[in-house]
């Protein structure tokens, strides 16, 4: 005769706890996250009959990509894409290596006024970017880098630069001076040792600050609007000049933004391992 095991009663209360307290609102959690691309994307390849429609319908009858035909052909969308990437491609360079340096000078050398300029770096941040508008348009104007790429390199500088130190600087801190000094007594100098040593341990944090510079300049639309004309507009910029005065082109706007969405989802997608490390780095000391 076979026997029947019964499931003890606490195991079965805790699986259901489990299931009520874990897994529903997780569920809840990803339907309410996920749910504006979904609708996003939904009204991208909805036909202008069912977008003007009274009735609301989470999937199309008919779907089409007329809206992304019409992103690329009539609009020109891949111009203000070639700007976006251009500019937080050079603010990522321009301020990943500036941070770099600057954070390991803050976390090796003792030098007058350190703790102070780190205060300043900090309480940068606590301002709001607006009132820097007229200033920094003011210099752009003056240096001859207004409605240049430059432009925008310069301002977005200016608040990655801070942030990205004080990231950078907790985890040098965390890296034990004896990686350099052994390198040094086998003969390096301080700057073959700070690559060849320091860089590599380095490399998670320097992705996951560069992730956050590349999304600050690829997202940014304050400055854009100012320091750009149609020549070298960005994508935030591109994408608000499809509201009009006579009404909102909602099927071109949902597909530019998916297609503003995808780099950054694949950017996640490959570096979400390092990015992770990096951000959690010289969090916890022991």
């Amino acid at each position: 005769m076979s026997r029947k095991y019964k499931i003890p009663k606490a195991t079965q209360e805790s699986t259901a706890s489990r299931v009520f307290l874990l897994w529903i609102p997780l569920i809840l959690f990803l339907v309410f996250l996920l749910f504006p691309f979904y609708w996003t994307f939904v009204t991208s390849i909805k036909s202008d009959a069912e977008l003007h429609s009274l009735t609301v319908s989470y999937w199309p009858a008919q779907p089409t990509f007329q809206a992304y035909e019409h992103l690329f052909g009539q609009f020109n969308f891949l111009h203000p894409m070639k700007n976006s990437l251009i500019v937080a491609l050079i603010t990522t360079i321009v301020s990943l290596t500036v941070s770099t340096l600057a954070a390991y000078s803050f976390s090796r050398f003792c030098f007058a006024g350190r703790k102070p300029l780190m205060v300043l770096f900090l309480t940068n941040n606590m301002f709001p970017n607006v009132l820097l508008l007229i200033p920094l348009f003011t210099i752009m104007r003056q240096i001859k880098l207004l409605y240049t790429p430059w432009a925008l390199v310069l301002s977005y500088t200016t608040f990655t630069i801070p942030f990205s130190v004080w990231l950078m600087n907790g985890y040098l801190n965390d890296i034990p001076m004896a990686l350099e000094e052994a390198a040094m007594i086998d003969g390096a100098n301080r700057a073959k040792a700070f690559i060849k040593v320091i860089l590599p341990v380095l490399l998670p944090c320097l992705l996951a600050t560069g992730v956050y510079i590349f999304m600050q300049s690829w997202n940014e639309y304050t400055f854009a609007v100012l320091f750009t004309n149609e020549k070298n507009r960005t994508i935030p910029v591109a994408l608000k000049m499809l509201v009009g005065q006579l009404g909102v082109q909602w099927d071109l706007i949902t597909a530019g933004g998916i297609i503003t969405v995808i780099p950054v989802c694949i950017m996640f997608f490959f570096a979400q391992k390092r990015l992770v490390a990096g951000l959690t780095a010289g969090a916890v000391k022991g």
